[in-house]
């Protein structure tokens, strides 16, 4: 009787996370079309032709995804973030949906957000 309901278990267990893959496979579901976010509260939107960058805080850090307007089709897409005195965190590839989220400790510095989808980009000037 034990083994039975533990083999129950496991079928259930099995055949929801089958279901929840089936839901972000397929894009049919709000969890195949979910953009990552930063932890934190938004700050700041930079809207541009192609994309959008959305600029997060969360505390001591600073945090950054590019949105394509056009999702569906593999395009370059990049985001940066950059801490003053500091090397910029950088996320460039072919994606459909988004670059990022990249972030980084900036504490008190002012930071440099980049973005861009295609030919077109954005950038955000020093933000303190």
């Amino acid at each position: 009787m034990r083994g039975d309901r533990a083999h129950r278990r496991i079928a259930l267990g099995a055949a929801a996370l089958m279901a929840f893959g089936a839901v972000g496979i397929n894009g049919t579901g709000t969890a195949g079309a979910a953009v990552p976010r930063c932890q934190g509260r938004k700050v700041k939107t930079l809207d541009f032709a192609t994309g959008r960058v959305h600029i997060y805080r969360a505390h001591l850090i600073r945090c950054a995804v590019t949105v394509a307007k056009s999702p569906g089709k593999r395009q370059r897409m990049t985001v940066s973030v950059q801490a003053r005195g500091s090397h910029p965190r950088v996320d460039t590839g072919d994606y459909s949906r988004h670059a990022g989220p990249v972030s980084v400790t900036a504490g008190s510095r002012c930071v440099l957000v980049r973005g861009g989808v295609g030919s077109r980009s954005v950038s955000s000037g020093w933000l303190c």
